[in-house]
């Protein structure tokens, strides 16, 4: 069992992070999937840009694009669907 459904939270109880940067091939399809999850299980989620924020281009530069649930990373490269729906307790 995944470790954020034993917390209990229901998916719109989450948030995604999508950290990417412009004219990534990678971080326009992971947008695609975390845009169509997260309306889908009415979760809340934000995009952050490495090229505008000098520790996450530090941090995350050869792994986007990563998302976080919560603030902690859930994966990197590629966004798959249904993993991401398991993390969010869908």
């Amino acid at each position: 069992m995944s470790p954020l459904l034993r917390r209990g939270k229901a998916p719109s109880d989450h948030t995604v992070t999508l950290i990417g940067k412009p004219d990534c091939h990678l971080c326009d399809t992971a947008r695609a999937v975390v845009e169509k999850v997260t309306s889908e299980l009415g979760v809340e989620w934000e995009e952050l840009d490495i090229t505008k924020d000098e520790e996450l281009h530090r941090k995350y530069w050869e792994q986007i694009p990563v998302t976080l649930i919560d603030g902690k990373q859930h994966d990197f490269w590629r966004v798959d669907e249904a993993r991401l729906r398991k993390a969010l307790g869908a």
